[in-house]
């Protein structure tokens, strides 16, 4: 894992089952999705790792409706959080995608990154002021935030990683996942990579986030975006489709 040399000290974040255990070992069927139980599941998961990429981004956006529909977290969306993230070293993530000639592994983190802003300190706020418990423990929502050191353990590896999609994408998953007390140590290392991010990305999105991450971590920023920011769309790729669109 990328770490700055401050944090080589720093405890080591629990590392995920593997993917085949996640996905053998997980009891689907009892668990909730925003259209019934989750017994179609390992169905959808094995297409991320198809050979050909259009199914493999087929099956991310059906797990966009099944477990991120209208960006809520459901029960099965931890284990499918877990999956994907535990794939992405897979050699089925660097297929490249026809036409973007991006590899897989850039659309695996910016979903990831999408799922972990549903769960963000700010989305939770909003809803906890107009459903007070939301975050009580033992919630949905509170277990899926439990698992970001380990999301982001899986995650870090890919900040520098030799493409630059893939490189922004885990910046941003890191950036969201980083709220996580736990990963406090690793913040000062994100805000360079955030940085970087404000210095070169064209990705408004994007940008918002790597702003939003430095400014509650009390880091210099520069002087506000000549764009107009929405309250509720800051998130990457906010609508929660923005990397699952034609052409695939």
């Amino acid at each position: 894992m990328n770490q700055s040399r401050s944090n080589a000290g720093a405890p080591r974040e629990p590392d995920l089952p593997p993917y085949q255990v996640v996905l053998a070992e997980t009891d689907w069927g009892s668990l909730q999705t925003a259209f019934g139980n989750g017994e179609d599941l390992p169905k959808v998961l094995a297409r991320l790792l198809e050979p050909d990429p259009r199914v493999q981004v087929t099956g991310l956006s059906e797990l966009s409706e099944l477990v991120g529909h209208q960006n809520t977290i459901y029960e099965a969306t931890a284990p499918v959080a877990m999956y994907v993230a535990g794939i992405l070293a897979h050699p089925a993530a660097m297929t490249l995608r026809p036409y973007r000639n991006v590899p897989i592994r850039a659309t695996l983190l910016n979903w990831l990154a999408t799922t972990a802003y549903d769960a963000s300190d700010e989305i939770v706020g909003r809803t906890e002021q107009y459903f007070p418990g939301f975050l009580t423990h033992g919630t949905t929502v509170a277990a899926f935030r439990d698992l970001r050191p380990m999301l982001y353990r899986a995650v870090a590896p890919f900040l520098q990683d030799s493409h630059e999609d893939v490189r922004e994408a885990a910046v941003i998953a890191a950036l969201i996942l980083a709220e996580h007390p736990a990963l406090a140590v690793h913040r000062d290392h994100l805000a360079v990579h955030a940085h970087r991010i404000l210095d070169t990305s064209s990705d408004d999105p994007n940008r918002r986030v790597a702003r939003k991450a430095l400014e509650a971590w009390g880091h210099d920023v520069p002087d506000p975006e000549p764009f107009r920011e929405e309250p509720w769309d800051w998130g990457p790729h906010s609508d929660g489709r923005g990397d699952l669109e034609p052409p695939f």
